[in-house]
């Protein structure tokens, strides 16, 4: 099935500790969406940023913030619609699930943020994508799509290729960011990703940090690890430096 969608915005400014901003509505196929934009200039770099399984929450808005700080414009999109940020593990599930179920509507929403996210003055020409655990697997599906990305990065993201899926389309370089200790997303499937990509050709670089769990960077959780979210971060600032003009 192929994904359409129209565009319109009802804009709400907001203001943070770390930023000011705004939320943005749009339409994808009929059903309302709302994503966080903020940019500190006209011309600075885009950075589409997916959210985890709860949707789009003060998290991705407090690293979309940071970001901004640093220099860059953002979109931080929503894949779930508006009002849908699931809160009980049974939720996030369905929700994640109905788009890996379907990855043709999974690629018309980012493909529908970044509309979004250029129409607001993005320059999707310059542009990264980057994810969070879900927000990974979704950037990694966009890269195989063959997005015009210069860079696709996650943060433990799940890493496993669909079936009948390669990254031979695959248009910008890779960052892999992930945690050695991460019990959902396996080592196993971490090297696999990393011969997939080497023998598609894809330029990659993939990192993990020892100890780190699962979500090791979402802040304030059990499973934060300050080190490695610290490093990570670091990482992922140099990336963009290198990959952005």
């Amino acid at each position: 099935m192929k994904y359409a969608f129209t565009l319109f915005f009802i804009l709400a400014m907001v203001s943070t500790a770390d930023g000011a901003g705004e939320f943005v509505s749009y339409e994808v196929e009929g059903k309302p969406y709302e994503g966080y934009f903020i940019s500190p200039s006209a011309d600075a770099p885009l950075v589409l940023l997916i959210h985890d399984w709860d949707g789009l929450t003060d998290y991705e808005v407090k690293r979309a913030n940071m970001l901004a700080k640093m220099g860059y414009t953002v979109f931080a999109a929503d894949l779930f619609g508006a009002g849908v940020r699931p809160t009980e593990v049974q939720d996030k599930r369905q929700h994640t699930g109905e788009l890996y179920q379907d990855r043709a509507k999974m690629r018309a929403l980012i493909q529908a943020a970044l509309a979004t996210a250029e129409s607001k003055g993005g320059n999707v020409h310059n542009g990264v994508a980057m994810g969070y655990c879900f927000g990974g697997a979704a950037v990694l599906e966009f890269a195989r799509s063959g997005a015009n990305m210069k860079g696709f990065v996650t943060f433990h993201g799940g890493l496993s290729t669909p079936a009948g899926q390669d990254y031979s389309k695959t248009k910008g370089k890779l960052l892999i960011l992930h945690g050695t200790a991460d019990k959902n997303v396996t080592m196993d499937q971490f090297a696999k990703l990393a011969v997939e990509l080497e023998e598609a050709g894809v330029s990659h670089e993939m990192i993990t940090y020892g100890g780190a769990p699962h979500a090791f960077t979402v802040f304030g959780q059990e499973r934060y690890r300050e080190d490695a979210d610290k490093k990570s971060w670091k990482r992922f600032s140099e990336f963009l430096t290198e990959t952005l003009d």
